[in-house]
């Protein structure tokens, strides 16, 4: 998947109907931050106890969001995510751009690929080698669409 371009994916009707290729292109990225941020109750891999994590995810066209090891959970407090501010960030890239997708709180990484004796939940891992079904369902979905 790293190895390939965005244009070498899709079909190349995409490529020649205006606006399709951005279209799939946003769309994809869109499906792609929901697949990692689904739960376990709903059929996902991440595991949620205080929505910390999920509420950690952030979006960027200019470099990967860090970690913070200061971003843990308070005691007793539950957090919400906020999928508008990751649209957001997809709304205004251009195709070409790279989009980030990553985690900022301290226990990120520690989920992802397990420690402590606790499996991995690998959530990222297992939606980025979905990226390829995830661009030809996007274009098939508009392609039906658009009625070709």
């Amino acid at each position: 998947m790293a190895n390939l371009t965005f244009a070498t994916q899709v079909a190349d009707w995409v490529r020649k109907v205006k606006g399709a290729e951005e279209a799939v292109f946003k769309a994809s990225v869109q499906e792609l931050a929901a697949r990692v941020q689904t739960t376990r109750n709903a059929g996902g891999r991440m595991r949620v106890a205080t929505g910390m994590l999920r509420s950690s995810l952030m979006a960027s066209t200019s470099a990967m969001p860090l970690i913070d090891p200061k971003k843990v959970p308070v005691k007793g407090q539950t957090y919400s995510y906020d999928a508008g501010v990751i649209e957001a960030v997809i709304a205004g890239s251009e195709l070409g751009d790279t989009i980030y997708l990553g985690y900022t709180a301290a226990y990120a990484a520690h989920r992802e690929y397990g420690a402590r004796g606790q499996t991995p939940d690998a959530f990222v891992r297992t939606a980025a080698q979905q990226w390829p079904e995830i661009v030809d369902g996007k274009a098939a979905e508009l392609k039906s669409r658009l009625g070709l």
